[in-house]
């Protein structure tokens, strides 16, 4: 059996189908990931990933491209499986995709939707109202034929030694950036946390895109060694799983540092529920204020004056729950 798993978003979304891949692998023959650019990284992390096919959907992302039939007709033409799963947050449809599966003659497709799907769905999931993204994913798996064979935490492929970027152990990540500005803590901030976590003791590795180095450079500033760029996806993973500790906003980093089994202190903006995207499998403490004015706008950029539900946490907070995560 040929399988194929559909995850069209971001770098953390495909972090967080991995359990479910790992689910459908036990059981195929094949897996093939299709996924959207800004997820291709992660992708090519995953245990249990045969075939990553890479495909800019006209209905997913920040700034998705237009329609164009002739792209549509080529991945058409790459697409070969006996089965698929299309897995989607709450708030996503998932028979844009579903649709094409059909026409590239996928036999039997399985989803979460609350909209009535026609012909195009097999399994028409439900997913539970509360359920982290993770799980949600795995009940998915699960209802389509494809049971958890595992304990069903955020995994990556072993990351290689990134000593010679980090030097010596201990020492506890910070990673100032975020996917959309809504979720990151501001540069102020985690430059006092840098501060206040080198006082303390700790050796402190920032961490950044290629896009973040003024970023990371002003963050790290005399108190902390500045990677900003120097780490695709695999080093990164490598960097995070010898941290003690990360701490980051509600991005990317934040499930790479839970598919590496490092503890988590996630600022987290509420713009998105926390318990559908919180830090997954690992130890961890959330800071912000969760019943903010923003919570569940999804908003991109915060819409509330000053950024409360991140600016109200201090340097001294991150440092306390640096230090209970570490002793969990």
């Amino acid at each position: 059996m040929k399988a194929l798993v559909a995850r069209l978003d971001s770098f953390g979304d495909v972090l967080l189908a991995g359990p479910a891949v790992r689910a459908v692998a036990a059981r195929a023959e094949k897996v093939t990931l299709l996924c959207g650019p800004r997820g291709e990284p992660a992708a090519r992390l995953l245990p249990g990933v045969d075939e990553v096919l890479v495909w800019d959907a006209p209905w997913a992302g920040f700034e998705p491209p237009p329609v164009d039939r002739a792209e549509i007709g080529k991945l058409l033409d790459s697409l070969d499986a006996d089965t698929a799963l299309v897995l989607t947050s709450f708030h996503q449809s998932p028979l844009p995709t579903a649709l094409l599966l059909r026409l590239a003659g996928v036999r039997h497709i399985a989803a979460d939707s609350v909209d009535y799907p026609g012909s195009l769905l097999d399994v028409r999931h439900r997913r539970a109202p509360h359920a982290h993204e993770a799980e949600a994913a795995l009940d998915l798996a699960e209802a389509a034929g494809f049971p958890r064979t595992d304990d069903g935490r955020p995994r990556v492929l072993p990351p290689p030694d990134t000593a010679r970027l980090t030097g010596p152990r201990p020492y506890v990540v910070l990673h100032p950036g975020a996917s959309v500005p809504a979720r990151a803590w501001s540069p102020r901030r985690c430059a006092q946390a840098v501060r206040e976590l080198a006082a303390a003791g700790h050796r402190v590795v920032v961490t950044g895109g290629g896009g973040e180095r003024d970023l990371t450079a002003r963050v790290a500033g005399a108190h902390g060694l500045d990677l900003g760029g120097r780490t695709g996806a695999a080093e990164l993973a490598g960097v995070l799983a010898g941290a003690r500790a990360v701490v980051t906003g509600n991005t990317g980093p934040a499930h790479l540092a839970a598919a590496v089994g490092t503890p988590v202190v996630s600022l987290f903006a509420p713009v998105v529920p926390a318990e559908r995207w919180r830090p997954y499998g690992v130890p961890y403490v959330l800071l912000g204020d969760q019943s903010a004015p923003c919570a569940g706008s999804r908003a991109r950029n915060c819409p509330v004056p000053g950024h409360p539900c991140l600016e109200s946490v201090t340097a001294h907070d991150v440092l306390a729950a640096v230090e209970k995560v570490i002793k969990a």
